[in-house]
């Protein structure tokens, strides 16, 4: 029988155990650690080597490989923010700098975010940790980070004139609270947002739960990924912030398609996908090959009794949303917007509609004005990707619709990447492409 006394004397043994992994954590404040991705690995795999984290020359302080009370997330294209631990308190430092993002091979952007990246990276606790973050501005004007969703002092909310004063350029301000929660969340600034969010600044800000969640599975990976939209002009390096609707080019995590990398899962893994949109419109984010559970919100965790099922789920402005799924079915599956236009590149709104229209004059005149250019659209939208690796456009400029995959051009762009179910995987590295039992592919039929 669990008595009073015997559950008080658990519950002091279980805080004495989290004070001896607190001071164990300070005496190894300083040493290297590898970043957090790659310490959950598939079973047969060995834990990899600790290595410095290329974001930062930073020391990162975590719990020996396999320790650990959660699964580390993968932000893809991205990297989890080192931290120190300086009396009990777990100290990041962001630094807001201009930055140059490669969206894809061959185009390379202007951008400004954290850390030398966009988006910044992943700020990783656990429930209940106290945390510093130093904010260090290195951009032309004003900024502050807002902790979007999170709960803490109002002298801490970051909105600049309202909060607190602005962090001015060359500026260090300490942000400092103890976490009260768990769940997905971000940062970014409130000061000048229009362009500092319009140009990459956010982050995610994931708290995992102190204890295990009873009613919710462990998972092996966990994701984070950003959709966000961007104008910049064919030919140009910097995006507008002044456009409202009108977006050219959509990416996950700062990368359009093909320059996303893939989500790796061994089969029967259970995935977890954490999406927030801090653009100006929803995503409807769509995935084959499986069923989904919605288990949480920017508001919470989602009792498992009301998790509901979906293949596509709508990310809304100023929201994340987080699903799961077992990856239970081998094959290379895409995961993207399902809004058509932003699973492609360069859009545009006042391309003309020349389907069916003969270019043969309109070719000559382009050839003069831009030899290798290619008059396209007669027979529909496929000849961008059917010419996409011949074909030579302004500089700086994706094509339309590209990448190559098994059989040929994958035609998408933009918010797309593939999610790569294997069995037998002995580590996270993208596998190349699926190899097709014999009888599983679509086929011809000959007349």
């Amino acid at each position: 029988m669990l008595t009073r006394r015997k559950l008080m004397s658990r519950g002091a043994a279980f805080a004495g155990g989290a004070a001896l992994l607190d001071r164990l954590g300070s005496f190894f404040t300083g040493t290297v650690r590898a970043q957090h991705e790659g310490h959950v690995m598939p079973k047969a795999a060995p834990p990899p080597a600790p290595t410095l984290p290329a974001s930062s020359s930073s020391p990162v302080v975590v719990t020996a490989p396999g320790r650990l009370p959660y699964t580390p997330v993968t932000t893809p294209n991205g990297s989890t923010l080192p931290f120190t631990i300086k009396n009990g308190v777990k100290e990041f430092h962001l630094i807001a700098e201009p930055v140059k993002r490669e969206f894809a091979p061959g185009m390379v952007v202007n951008c400004w975010g954290y850390n030398g990246q966009t988006p910044g990276p992943t700020i990783e606790a656990v429930e209940g940790d106290r945390v510093r973050i130093l904010v260090t501005n290195r951009l032309p004007e004003h900024t502050t980070v807002h902790w979007h969703g999170i709960f803490l002092p109002a002298g801490m909310d970051g909105v600049g004139g309202l909060t607190q004063p602005h962090i001015k350029p060359g500026e260090t301000y300490a942000y400092e609270f103890t976490l009260k929660q768990h769940g997905t969340h971000m940062y970014h600034p409130h000061a000048d947002e229009v362009v500092q969010m319009a140009l990459g600044m956010m982050g995610f800000f994931v708290i995992h739960p102190r204890r295990p969640e009873p009613d919710r599975p462990r998972v092996d990976r966990d994701f984070c990924i950003f959709p966000h939209m961007w104008f910049i002009e064919p030919g140009t390096m910097t995006p507008n912030p002044n456009i409202m609707l009108d977006f050219n080019l959509f990416t996950f995590n700062s990368r359009a398609f093909p320059g996303t990398d893939p989500l790796v899962a061994r089969l029967g893994d259970r995935v977890r996908i954490r999406l927030a949109n801090g653009s100006m419109t929803s995503h409807p984010i769509h995935i084959h090959g499986v069923r989904v559970w919605v288990v949480e919100t920017d508001g919470g965790q989602i009792p498992r009794s009301a998790w509901w099922p979906e293949s596509t789920v709508n990310v809304m402005p100023g929201t994340t949303r987080t699903f799961e799924f077992v990856a239970d079915n081998p094959g290379d599956w895409p995961l993207h917007c399902h809004k058509g236009h932003h699973a492609m590149n360069a859009m545009g709104h006042e391309i003309p509609n020349v389907i069916g229209a003969d270019q043969e004059e309109l070719q000559k005149k382009l050839n003069a004005l831009a030899p290798g250019a290619m008059a396209m659209g007669t027979e529909g939208m496929a000849e961008h990707a059917l010419h996409a690796e011949h074909h030579q456009g302004l500089p700086n400029t994706l094509p339309m619709m590209t990448g190559q995959g098994p059989f040929g051009p994958i035609e998408m762009g933009g918010m797309f990447t593939v999610i790569k179910v294997r069995e037998g995987l002995t580590s996270y590295a993208d596998p190349g492409w699926y190899n097709y039992p014999k009888g599983s592919v679509a086929y011809k039929v000959e007349a």
